[in-house]
């Protein structure tokens, strides 16, 4: 082998290998590594991450020692792209005949800082079927519905612990009638305590004004199921997944197998909610399985992020879901600036079976 034709060799071997270290934080999943920090939380910007490959491989055709490279690089953003290109090009459709619509609202309250007026604003005027409410305590699902102005929504509060962000509420429209509240718990003998200074209803009476038991639910943070009333089969449920950091991607992985015994179970679902998970997340992918899908992604609007909201919309992912079972059709899609939240609110339509 002349010297030509050995550095010939040893370029095509260098461009695969730059090219295999740039894929892994792109797809880990296809190295057994999407479950390992800190590729687990890169994998959440894969977008944005394709762009800067893109462009890197455009830059890199300028030197003609790097043009291998550079065209193994294009070939990887180009094809990341064709396989995000449905999540952007998909359209919306007009609801099947024998469907009635529902509108749900996700919103994030960050504890309480988001601004209790904009959050209710934005229900009068949409007037949302469900409006889940992630890191929502009772007092702050209390001062949004004070202002309401009469307009009459069934409330309910689960904290699965002390921490404020594992406060989940919900908003129920009471033209779905008389609904029930409930959650699955890890063990139902233990209640740590009951919201002082409440009644204490049955358990998911419309309008209870309680956060049920503060008690460990089978998700990290609270969930709430809501069915009955005008809802027929269907159930809707709030969530709040655990975020994977670093130190809690198991905790963050075991959240998403309960999303996957949702799917699975044959119940008509919507669930609504902050998943902290991405499209691009091989496990929240797994979670979803054939039963599930997300409104977004099915109706052209799997790019807008909904977090961080302080961001530029390039530099924000989609962790804000609305997730339906097969024979529930996605309809529209929008995201709403709130103040005071680092989560845009997401409003979204879907048609479920008048049955």
């Amino acid at each position: 082998m002349d010297s030509e034709t050995a550095w010939n060799v040893r370029r095509v071997v260098l461009s695969v290998l730059f090219l295999l270290i740039v894929a892994l934080p792109l797809y880990p999943e296809l190295f057994g590594l999407d479950e390992v920090t800190p590729f687990t939380q890169l994998v959440s910007f894969r977008p944005q991450l394709l762009v800067l490959v893109l462009l890197l491989g455009l830059g890199m055709l300028l030197r003609w020692n790097w043009r291998i490279a550079a065209g193994l690089l294009l070939l990887l953003a180009l094809t990341g792209g064709a396989l995000m290109a449905p999540r952007a090009l998909s359209d919306p459709t007009p609801p099947p005949a024998g469907t009635r619509v529902l509108t749900v609202m996700v919103a994030n309250v960050l504890g309480g800082g988001a601004d209790a007026g904009d959050v209710a604003k934005l229900i009068l005027d949409h007037k949302p079927d469900i409006v889940s409410l992630p890191e929502a305590q009772v007092d702050v699902r209390q001062e949004i519905e004070a202002h309401l102005q009469g307009l009459r929504y069934y409330g309910y509060t689960q904290q699965a612990n002390a921490a404020v962000e594992s406060a989940t509420s919900v908003l129920v429209s009471a033209t779905l009638g008389s609904v029930q509240f409930d959650s699955e718990k890890l063990d139902t003998g233990r209640v740590s305590s009951q919201q002082p200074g409440t009644p204490k209803p049955g358990a998911g009476d419309p309008g209870a004004e309680t956060i049920g038991p503060v008690q460990q639910t089978t998700t990290q943070f609270g969930h709430i199921i809501v069915t009955g009333g005008n809802l027929g089969k269907l159930r809707l449920i709030a969530y709040h997944g655990y975020p994977p950091l670093p130190s809690a991607v198991t905790s963050w992985k075991r959240d998403l197998q309960v999303i996957e015994g949702w799917c699975a179970s044959g119940v008509q679902t919507v669930l609504a909610g902050d998943f902290n998970a991405t499209t691009d997340h091989a496990d929240f992918r797994d979670a979803l399985g054939r039963n599930c899908k997300s409104v977004a992604p099915s109706v052209g609007a799997g790019l807008q992020g909904t977090w961080p909201a302080d961001r530029p919309a390039l530099f924000r992912t989609q962790i804000d879901h609305v997730i339906v079972t097969d024979g529930i059709a996605p309809g529209r899609f929008r995201t709403y600036n709130l103040k005071g939240t680092d989560h845009l609110a997401i409003l979204t339509t879907i048609a479920v079976p008048k049955n």
